[in-house]
């Protein structure tokens, strides 16, 4: 008993001592590294590393416990794994680590200017797919438009049709109407105009979502959460306007309030970034019970 109470007395003393002695740089050490550490559970949460950091663990423990218990076999076998296991960690998690260094590099110490193009001609080109959304929602027609920001999209670009042409209603609706060559693509918007058409975007790899969204919307998803660009979708079945950023989805809008948060969010972009995130919070919480619409 005089032992345990001897030890808890020894913790205290050592922990009266490292507050005693704590630095304002030493508070602003832990604060950062609380930080990191947070930001690691919530990116694992999300994401298929999650489950591969699970089994990592498991991996760990059985190799722990074949140390105690002398199992020379497995502790032979898992020690081989341990001593690839910085390389291995490299190369399955070669997407995710993709995906941290480039929101890193997104961050505001990292960005340039926005866009090279005016503000008028990105405000025209908000304006045009805002009215030629509103038509292919109530003829149900299907669309895919990324507007590019920061991260440049040329192997996105490159998988479609280059247009570089200057935006107008009736080439957005030409480019999405049914049986048109392009599409079933994504139409890429750069600097106010239409850069591309039927290009091809990456999917989604969250198994958190809906299976009730179709494939349009998981494509919006999987090119927010590799780049910071900011995706609209119309569904073909439901005619639901949806906006993507940041591999958060936002739905039920309306062809003008659409374009009201494309402003926001392409003219006023470290404005209003938070308050996308917490839109789709909100709307995430206090969503209808009614379903999702699937493609």
């Amino acid at each position: 008993m005089s032992g345990v109470l001897n030890a808890i007395y020894s913790a205290w003393n050592q922990i009266v001592y490292a507050v005693s002695n704590l630095r304002i740089l030493d508070i602003l050490d832990i604060l950062v590294i609380a930080f990191i550490i947070y930001k690691a559970i919530g990116f694992l949460r999300t994401s298929r590393a999650g489950q591969l950091f699970k089994g990592i663990l498991i991996l760990l423990a059985v190799y722990v416990i074949s140390i105690w218990w002398d199992l020379v076999t497995l502790k032979w076998l898992l020690s081989k794994v341990v001593d690839a296991a910085i390389i291995a960690a490299v190369v399955i998690f070669q997407p995710e680590l993709r995906r941290i260094l480039e929101k890193v590099g997104r961050t505001k110490f990292g960005r340039g200017q926005l866009f090279d193009g005016s503000a008028s001609d990105i405000e025209k080109n908000i304006e045009d797919v805002s009215k030629a959304v509103g038509m292919m929602q109530e003829k149900r027609i299907g669309a895919l438009i990324v507007f590019e920001r920061t991260t440049q999209l040329g192997d996105i670009i490159n998988t479609g049709t280059t247009l570089d042409a200057e935006s107008s209603v009736s080439m957005i609706n030409n480019v999405f109407f049914p049986k048109s060559p392009l599409h079933d693509g994504a139409v890429i918007i750069r600097e106010g105009r239409i850069y591309a058409a039927g290009c091809i975007l990456p999917l989604t790899q969250r198994e958190d979502l809906s299976s009730q969204l179709g494939t349009r919307h998981r494509a919006a998803i999987g090119m927010t959460e590799n780049s910071d660009a900011v995706v609209l979708v119309v569904s073909e079945e439901t005619g639901t306007i949806s906006l993507v950023q940041n591999g958060q989805i936002t739905r039920n809008y309306s062809a003008v309030s659409a374009a009201a948060e494309l402003q926001s969010l392409l003219l006023n972009p470290e404005e209003n970034e938070k308050s996308f995130s917490l839109s789709a919070l909100f709307k995430k919480v206090f969503k209808k019970n009614g379903k999702e619409d699937e493609e």
